[in-house]
């Protein structure tokens, strides 16, 4: 499995992941067109495409923050799914990122938000906070009560917090 940068909005794989993400993930969570290709050029994003047997099965957008790695997406493609592929990319990023925070739906929201929760579970993720409001993306778009997890335990989490709300949701 390989995990390769993309460092402009001009890669060609950004079409088809953006297409993916936006069908993937509620309006609710998602950035705009305009919003997801400004990440290509924010300091503490690294956005990965994940290759496995020579097929783009996935991406990664990571925020380097002060402390912790923070995952904003992770998705694996529709046709690559239920192949234990999932599992492999978070052991490869908790080998290379020790300290890791990331947010999901409550898993009382839904069965398939359940099922997140239980796939973050299995590979070491815990929770760490149940108050997270993931603020709008923008006009017409809702702010979301969500779930932190971790795959250690934060000194504080208050403070990991406010730096995601500053950094990310800026």
């Amino acid at each position: 499995m390989e995990f390769l940068p993309i460092t402009s909005a001009e890669d060609p794989r950004v079409q088809e992941i953006y297409t993916s993400y936006t069908t993937t993930f509620p309006v609710d969570e998602q950035r705009d067109k305009d919003q997801f290709e400004s990440l290509f050029s924010n300091p503490y994003v690294e956005f990965m495409s994940v290759i496995h047997e020579s097929e783009a099965i996935g991406y990664l957008i990571l925020w380097k923050l002060s402390s912790f790695v923070f995952v904003e997406h992770f998705e694996v493609f529709e046709a690559f799914r239920s192949k234990k592929l999932g599992s492999h990319i978070m052991n490869h990023l908790s080998e290379n990122y020790p300290s890791i925070v990331l947010e999901i739906e409550p898993a009382e929201l839904s069965e398939d938000a359940s099922r997140r929760y239980s796939f973050y579970q299995r590979n070491n993720f815990s929770l760490i906070d149940t108050t997270h409001v993931q603020p709008s993306y923008g006009e017409g778009k809702k702010s979301l009560n969500l779930w932190l997890l971790a795959n250690y335990t934060p000194e504080n989490v208050e403070e990991a917090k406010k730096e995601i709300h500053k950094i990310i949701y800026a």
